[in-house]
């Protein structure tokens, strides 16, 4: 499980550091328009200013809420409205993951811990 963890931080780490070091020389602004590869004019960005660029954008509903909903009828809205980076991601899986099993991961240092303190003569 630390292996694991430790993985995806380290991983999501160099996502975010290959981002921000070569995407801004590499490629054109993609704001509103699909990014160009090695444009003529140069990239958006000097060398370690880029970008992170790996998003996800997962809407789960989209629609209109009904007439008789008190505040917000027939207001259009757009349930799951959050972008996802990987690398970012998998940094907080991977820290998560630490947090929920640290009594797993670290069961021989609390093992350790307590028989030491059992052995101190009061």
């Amino acid at each position: 499980m630390l292996i694991t963890s430790i993985a995806l931080i380290f991983a999501g780490a160099m996502g975010n550091i290959i981002d921000s070091t070569i995407y801004g020389v590499l490629f054109s602004s993609s704001e509103f328009q699909l990014a160009q590869f090695l444009p003529a004019d140069g990239g958006y960005s000097s060398l370690l200013h880029g970008k992170v660029v790996d998003m996800f954008y997962f809407p789960i509903v989209k629609g209109f809420f009904p007439d008789w909903v008190p505040i917000w009828g027939g207001e259009y809205f757009i349930f799951f409205r959050p972008v996802f980076n990987i690398a970012d991601s998998s940094i907080s899986i991977g820290v998560a993951l630490i947090i929920l099993f640290q009594s797993v991961i670290f069961k021989d240092r609390i093992e350790f811990a307590t028989e030491t303190k059992d052995q101190i003569p009061s």
